[in-house]
């Protein structure tokens, strides 16, 4: 194994959301006023930067559109639509991207870790239904940090956990390439060609400083050093 480490945003990156948090978003913004946001106008405030917590975006749309809510209770609804009341929400939507073997191989190489604004348990979720076998160490989760995205602090914790080792972050947002430009930590994009602002977030992660932008993670090793 080399000596260095990936680190992986989870959504967007190692899941496809685009049916599980984006579609929460939707309909949450719809239960307080009626109508839905289209995912162009989620990604827009992606890339504005600093609504990495889906929870404020849903929030903020649902004043922009003229609902009135409280935070709690926008949380509440929130969640009860992503992880459902019985447990068929809409978490259970969502899409493991790797291809079976590239992050296996990639593990064999590197250290392979997570740094991600989700909660710990819903991390989990997703990576015993998908992944069980591949190992993620450390796992940084929002629960884990004082500071969120796009503050470094989920990767100067792991940085500190490696010391001298390179580390590499990959992630699909404006907040994770600035993450990553604080802590000082090399960034690789990831824009998904569905996205509905896909040359636009490209081109926002190159001129935050990616080292490369990605269609998604299938296409890393082709990028990173051997």
């Amino acid at each position: 194994m080399s000596g260095g480490l990936l680190v992986f945003d989870m959504d967007g990156v190692l899941v496809d959301v685009s049916e599980s948090y984006r579609e929460t978003i939707a309909r949450t913004v719809e239960h307080f006023t009626g109508r839905q946001p289209s995912r162009a106008q989620i990604q827009d405030f992606k890339n504005q930067g600093g609504w990495n917590n889906d929870w404020e975006l849903s929030h903020r749309l649902i004043q922009e559109l003229g609902g009135k809510a409280g935070y709690d209770a926008v949380v509440d609804r929130f969640q009860r639509i992503f992880l459902g009341d019985g447990g068929e929400g809409l978490i259970l939507r969502e899409r493991w991207i790797a291809r079976t073997g590239v992050l296996e191989r990639l593990g064999g190489r590197f250290q392979l870790a997570i740094f991600t604004g989700r909660l710990r348990d819903e991390l989990r979720l997703t990576l015993d239904r998908f992944a069980p076998a591949i190992r993620f160490d450390p796992t940084v989760t929002t629960e884990d940090v004082t500071r969120t995205k796009p503050a470094p602090d989920g990767l100067l914790r792991i940085a500190e956990l490696a010391p001298a080792r390179p580390l590499w972050y990959i992630g699909d947002t404006v907040d994770d390439a600035r993450c990553a430009k604080a802590a000082g930590v090399a960034f690789i994009g990831v824009a998904t060609p569905s996205n509905p602002r896909h040359a636009e977030l490209a081109g926002l992660l190159g001129a935050e400083g990616a080292v490369a932008v990605l269609d998604d993670i299938n296409q890393l090793e082709a990028v990173l050093p051997r």
